[in-house]
Formats: structure tokens, sequence, C-alpha cells
């Protein structure tokens, strides 16, 4: 079987997720890293320039207000643009968020999937422009752009 790396459009260090055929995920996140507070995501491509991001929202994802808390919102969309913009075309490098701004339109909530479509807009040499939209049961309630910034190695 060919390493993650080799394949095109796979993120780094993601795999097959075997519960969901089709997806990947990544796997080996570390359990007490903020990444893993946001819970499992599966991704894969859909079509040229485009990928879906899903996360399975439960209730420790929840403000106090009962709707999805709007930071875990941002960080699954931060992560998304990272799996998404893979699967979409994105180059191979180590990228850093440069900028995110994301819309509230409606509230989100648990036990029911999120899906965040990322299209990959443009990349440069060194920055990858992606937009999108979070829907959940096909209701649009977030939309979002990014942009990531690809980082040099350092020698």
């Amino acid at each position: 079987m060919d390493a993650p790396e080799d394949l095109p459009n796979r993120p780094s260090g993601a795999r097959e997720d075997p519960e969901h055929p089709g997806w990947y995920s990544w796997v080996d996140l570390p359990p007490d890293s903020f990444a893993a507070q946001v819970g499992k995501m599966i991704f894969r491509p859909d079509g040229e320039g485009r990928a879906v991001v899903r996360m399975f929202p439960t209730e420790k994802h929840l403000n106090l207000g009962g709707s999805l808390h709007g930071g875990m919102v941002m960080s699954f969309i931060d992560m998304a643009l990272f799996g998404g913009g893979r699967c979409a075309g994105m180059a191979r490098a180590h990228y850093v968020t440069l900028d995110l701004t994301t819309h509230f339109l409606a509230r989100g909530e648990a036990g029911k999937p999120l899906d965040c479509h990322v299209e990959l807009i443009r990349q440069t040499r060194g920055l990858a422009f992606l937009q999108g939209v979070v829907r959940q049961d096909g209701d649009a309630c977030y939309s979002f752009t990014g942009t990531l910034k690809k980082l040099r190695e350092r020698t």
C-alpha cells in the first residue's frame, strides 16, 4: 500500500477511514492536543478544486445557549482549511493560517454532522486562498474565507 504522502491530494498523516469508505482521517492526533478537542474529522475530494470535511459535534461542543460554540466552529473551519485544502489540490507543504473570516449564518447543533465544503480559489508560490460554506442537514450555518501561508524550509 502506498504511503499517504505518496498519494495525490491526501493530507499529511491521513489514513483511509475504516468507518467511512472513500474518506480520510487523521488517526494519530495526540489525545491531549487542541486539535483532538474538535473530535473526529473526515475529509475527501469533491471534484476539481473542492473538498468536504466532516465533523461530528457533541454536547461538549455547545456554548451556554445550547448552540455550537463559535470558537469550536472556527477551530473546525481552520483545521478544514488544511485537510480540505489538500484534498482540493493544494500543494503539499507546511502552512500556517494567515487569516480566517467566518460569518455565522445559523445556529449549529450537537448530534448532526457538520460538512465544511472547501474550495481552493487560487494558489501562488507562497499563499493558498480558500473559501466555503459549512452545512448541517443541508442548510448553510457558516461561511468563510481563509488564506494559508506556505512556510519555507529553514536552513
